[in-house]
């Protein structure tokens, strides 16, 4: 059922970075539930498994001293979702966790694997968009770090290459302090669902908490990658907190994205998507940023 040549336990990210340089048919394998259906389905046959599971260096949610958020890239979805961490300063983050497959999965998935899989339907992608989230990959050239907005290059690419290995996600105080969040998924199921589409906004309200001071608004499966929506956040700047408001912005976001049909929905179904989970998204950030929306 699984064509494995041989599987290599890392005792290290360094130890998993020089086994995956010795031989080119190497392939990473942490929580192995995507890993192992591409396998199954003939993928990278005869393969050299490389595991990285549970190692200390790829474990934990820390609040460092200067107020940035570091999640290990081998955190599991279920130890996100229950974080002290997130459900203190980044509640939606903990919730898009939540959302991912169903309790099995949850328990074995690892946000690590979730972002260099580079699905576009990756539930935790839209929210660390939202976030301004910092990728920190490790290589036989040592360290790297890039914004998030620059790892995803198509459907299934990224731009990280085959030896490198996501260690760390990092949030920076700046991109949640002050910040409301929400991450909405639609699928024709309430669970055990990859996502139609999936949306995240992160809202900072002005002082007096009756306008929008900042929006960034992000999207997973409208486009072929996750994304940003620029025109939309500029749209959003300086805007009172009404319902007209996020009609505009739902329509203003419609400009920003790229759906196409698939067997799951078409491009049409997906644009109203895109209008109707943009305005609830920035209602409901809006709302855990401490704002209310009027008629």
């Amino acid at each position: 059922m699984y064509d494995i040549k041989n599987v290599c336990t890392a005792g290290s990210v360094r130890d998993a970075i020089a086994a995956l340089g010795r031989n080119q048919s190497a392939v990473l394998i942490a929580g192995g539930t995507d890993v192992l259906i591409k396998l199954r389905d003939g993928e990278n046959a005869g393969c050299i498994l490389v595991s990285i599971h549970r190692l200390p260096e790829l474990d934990g949610v820390r609040l460092l001293e200067d107020g940035t958020i570091e999640i290990g890239s081998g955190r599991c979805f279920a130890d996100l979702e229950s974080s002290p961490v997130l459900l203190e300063h980044i509640p939606a983050l903990a919730k898009a966790a939540g959302t991912v497959g169903g309790p099995q999965i949850r328990g074995v998935g690892t946000i690590g694997g979730n972002i260099c899989n580079g699905a576009v339907s990756a539930d935790t992608a839209p929210i660390l968009l939202a976030l301004d989230a910092t990728l920190v990959l490790e290589g036989p050239n040592g360290k790297r770090s890039l914004p998030i907005r620059e790892f995803y290059t198509g459907p299934g690419k990224t731009v990280r290459v085959r030896d490198e290995i996501l260690t760390t996600i990092q949030i920076r105080p700046e991109s949640y302090r002050g910040f409301g969040g929400e991450y909405i998924k639609f699928g024709k199921r309430a669970a055990m669902e990859i996502a139609t589409l999936g949306c995240a906004a992160n809202v900072k309200l002005s002082a007096s908490k009756n306008r929008i001071e900042e929006l960034r608004l992000a999207f997973g499966v409208a486009a072929p990658t996750p994304i940003r929506c620029p025109g939309a956040e500029a749209a959003a700047t300086g805007q009172p907190l009404t319902e007209a408001t996020l009609a505009e912005l739902g329509q203003a976001a419609l400009k920003d994205v790229k759906p196409r049909d698939s067997w799951r929905a078409s491009r049409t179904f997906r644009l109203q998507l895109v209008r109707e989970l943009t305005s609830r998204a920035v209602a409901g950030a809006i709302i855990n940023a401490g704002g209310a929306v009027r008629a």
